[in-house]
């Protein structure tokens, strides 16, 4: 019963990181993509691991597993958020957000 959970767990957490590794391709700029690779990555390997520590059943494996998860969980968000802050710092601007047009607009200094 175990290895067909373990299975499960396998199969799923490849499906999710499947969707992650798709969709850091198919995203259209930098943001959209961190999304796609630290939610559905971590869910994937986490997943995975989870499926290791139901099929080996040994307290030193499982210990390790959470504690990867864990790590996981915290520092991907973690790293998200600093290459974001890096991202608009050096000037990438957001998917689907235009910067207003100075030149269409009138000058209130000369009237």
């Amino acid at each position: 019963m175990s290895a067909f959970i373990a299975g499960v767990l396998l199969i799923l957490g490849g499906a999710f990181t499947l969707v992650a590794g798709i969709g850091i391709f198919r995203m259209p700029d930098v943001f959209i993509r961190m999304h796609a690779s630290t939610k559905v990555g971590t869910l994937g390997s986490g997943l995975i691991l989870a499926a290791v520590a139901v099929y080996f059943q040994e307290p030193s494996v499982i210990f390790k597993v959470v504690l990867v998860i864990l790590f996981l969980v915290l520092t991907a968000p973690i790293g998200a958020h600093m290459i974001g802050r890096a991202a608009l710092r050096i000037g990438i601007e957001p998917w689907g957000i235009k910067k207003p047009d100075t030149a269409a607009t009138p000058d209130k200094t000369d009237s």
